[in-house]
């Protein structure tokens, strides 16, 4: 028995036990990882050079993609690292950042969701005043606002996470550090304020899902009371993208921490992290540019300038 002052280092679950599957699983996030960084890393330059799309939709965008390369480089790298070296092993400062990092990232994309929503709401429903209403100092404070709230979040949950005596083991039952797992390693009944702070969280984050609904329903009553088809379409364009990541987001997260324990086993734990913590950063970025015209013009003219510089180079080179 060892208690958190004496712990070194915590083990991870491992996706396989032989070095072939391990390979694979390295394989597999690396494409995954890859492509995230791809599609989120072209939305941010795209966004950034292009002025065009310099609105606040496409600002919240890029902050969106910011988080989401930030939360799939949290997790995966040290995974894909661990199967390399095939071993389970991160530190306790290294978990702490993990959990610290994953609170974070996750706690601002949501609240980012909910302010993306109020952008869509406001463009849709008061479209006289959507410029007064998100100028551009509102839209730096409404996105420092759900940057500063992660940040707040991680800050409440680290800290108390990590301050209480930790004499089950060391063995962390997902392939990052997640706080439920965590909580289950702990030997005395401070575990209970954490439950209450993610209690408190969970109501704040239904309050937050409620807003979106609500924020819905009126865009969607306002676009179908719209005469015309093409103003109807473009609408639909223009807020299918932000439903469709939302849902994903909220469906994976909650079907991770409300599941019945009945059903709970590590296996479908694994599945679920995976879901909610990998596939989104990395399908993102293809939701929001499958129906956007002006994204995915952005996109082509970012990915010429690199082409083209690079035959550049070459050329030069061979000079």
């Amino acid at each position: 028995m060892s208690n958190s002052s004496s712990l070194n280092e915590f083990l991870l679950l491992a996706f396989a036990d032989t070095q072939e599957l391990q390979l694979l699983h390295f394989s597999l996030f690396l494409g995954i990882y890859l492509a995230a960084l791809l599609g989120n890393g072209l939305i941010i330059t795209a966004v950034a050079c292009d002025h065009h799309l310099h609105t606040p939709m496409y600002f919240f965008l890029l902050n969106l993609s910011l988080l989401d390369l930030g939360i799939i480089s949290t997790t995966v790298p040290k995974s894909m690292a661990n199967s390399l070296r095939d071993t389970r092993a991160i530190s306790y400062s290294g978990c702490a950042a993990q959990v610290f990092l994953v609170v974070f990232l996750f706690g601002g994309e949501y609240s980012l969701l909910t302010v993306m929503a109020y952008d869509r709401f406001v463009a849709i429903c008061k479209p006289l005043h959507y410029g007064t209403i998100m100028g551009t100092r509102a839209c730096v404070k409404m996105a420092a606002a759900a940057w500063a709230s992660g940040f707040l979040h991680a800050a409440l949950h680290t800290g108390n996470t990590f301050s209480m005596p930790l004499c089950k083991g060391n063995t962390v039952d997902q392939f990052f550090c997640e706080i439920p797992q965590i909580l289950k390693l702990s030997c005395s009944d401070s575990y209970l304020t954490e439950v209450g702070l993610l209690v408190v969280s969970g109501y704040l984050t239904f309050g937050c899902f409620i807003f979106i609904v609500l924020s819905y329903v009126q865009i969607f009553t306002a676009v179908l009371r719209i005469p015309s088809e093409q103003g109807r379409h473009k609408a639909f364009s223009m807020c299918l993208p932000h439903l469709a990541v939302v849902s994903l987001f909220v469906i994976t997260v909650m079907f991770a921490y409300l599941k019945p324990p009945s059903i709970s086993s590590p296996a479908l734990d694994l599945v679920v992290a995976v879901l909610y913590s990998v596939v989104p950063p990395a399908v993102n970025p293809l939701i929001y540019s499958m129906r956007n015209k002006e994204l995915k013009d952005a996109v082509r003219k970012v990915m010429s300038w690199t082409f083209c510089s690079s035959g550049n180079i070459v050329i030069s080179f061979h000079k």
